[in-house]
């Protein structure tokens, strides 16, 4: 057995210095492709997403099982993600409310947020700058906290007028740009002023209309997912 050794040895040092060349990287490949078969590290935990929202997040009018966090979580789960979407959306909440109740709202566990805010302060003609100071402090907070965010834009409704308009839609973008967070445009693109995707009030999605919505945003959400440390 060491003759053996030795002679490979020496018929390796005799070899033209491309069969040694060629030798040397078949002998890394077969390295990485060792390291590539060993198991990688899981999360002990899902992905814990938290939606913080008014009526669009709490999924008014619609069935269990028909709102926004629970279908994006039925799609991501699809998808191979392992994750659970709360619900943290309350009806007829503001920019404001949002805000005072931040803090309880996230789950010990939350892992990243979907911020949600803003239609309600457009319907009710709220100043912008209040609703830019309200979703300034939300993101600020989840900063602080090391919390990856998405932040759905909204969109006033033009019989708001058009100086209004300017002002809160200018909101979204930049604050996103301020927080770098992962930011969806219009939270209800494809869907506002579509009567079949709405329920009869014209304001709420359908259990469709939520579907679409899901399927739209799905993206930014997978980005949101990339950018939550893998430990943890």
């Amino acid at each position: 057995m060491l003759q053996e050794k030795r002679d490979t040895s020496t018929a390796q040092l005799l070899a033209p210095p491309k069969t040694r060349v060629a030798v040397r990287l078949l002998a890394l490949l077969l390295l990485a492709g060792a390291l590539l078969g060993l198991p990688q590290q899981a999360r002990a935990e899902p992905i814990t997403i938290v939606a913080l929202g008014d009526s669009l997040t709490a999924g008014f009018g619609l069935a269990p099982g028909e709102g926004f966090p629970a279908r994006l979580e039925d799609e991501l789960l699809a998808k191979g993600y392992d994750v659970r979407v709360l619900d943290a959306g309350v009806s007829g909440d503001t920019t404001s409310g949002g805000l005072a109740r931040l803090e309880w709202s996230l789950d010990p566990a939350t892992d990243a947020v979907i911020v949600e805010l803003g239609g309600n302060d457009a319907l009710r003609g709220i100043s912008p700058d209040v609703s830019e100071q309200s979703l300034d402090g939300i993101l600020a907070t989840l900063e602080e906290r090391n919390l990856p965010t998405l932040l759905a834009g909204m969109l006033a409704p033009p019989n708001m007028g058009a100086d209004y308009g300017e002002a809160f839609n200018g909101i979204y973008p930049r604050l996103a740009e301020r927080y770098d967070v992962v930011y969806y445009p219009f939270f209800l693109d494809g869907v506002a002023a579509e009567p079949s995707l709405n329920l009869p009030d014209g304001i709420h999605p359908t259990a469709e209309g939520i579907d679409l919505i899901v399927s739209r945003i799905l993206p930014y959400v997978e980005d949101l997912i990339s950018r939550v440390p893998a430990d943890g």
